[in-house]
């Protein structure tokens, strides 16, 4: 398990083409070659992508014969979300206050 787990997922999360992979995968679980198919990359750097989403926990991979399809995990980006919240709480105060101010200033 990694050490750091959200540096891990925002820098899984960095990349467009990984983005749009667990997008897929939110619809279910998908093959390589599933995976490949909207994008204009080979196979080999499909399997990268995966590879560094698997190392930040956000799919795993089993196996059925001579496949390893993968399937999305969620329990990270609900980490991310946690976090994203807290700082989220903290904007919406300070504007509130800033709100508050400039109305009171406007009288």
């Amino acid at each position: 398990m990694p050490v750091d787990q959200l540096s891990d997922t925002f820098a899984a999360l960095a990349d467009p083409t990984r983005r749009a992979i667990l997008a897929r995968l939110a619809r279910g679980e998908a093959t390589v070659n599933e995976l490949a198919e909207p994008f204009p990359v080979s196979q080999q750097a499909i399997s990268k992508h995966l590879k560094v989403l698997e190392h930040a926990g956000l799919i795993t991979r089993s196996r059925a014969a001579q496949q390893r399809p993968a399937r999305l995990r969620a329990a990270p980006l609900g980490e991310v979300t946690d976090w994203l919240e807290t700082y989220r709480q903290q904007w919406e105060d300070r504007l509130d206050r800033l709100a508050e101010h400039l109305k009171q200033s406007e009288s």
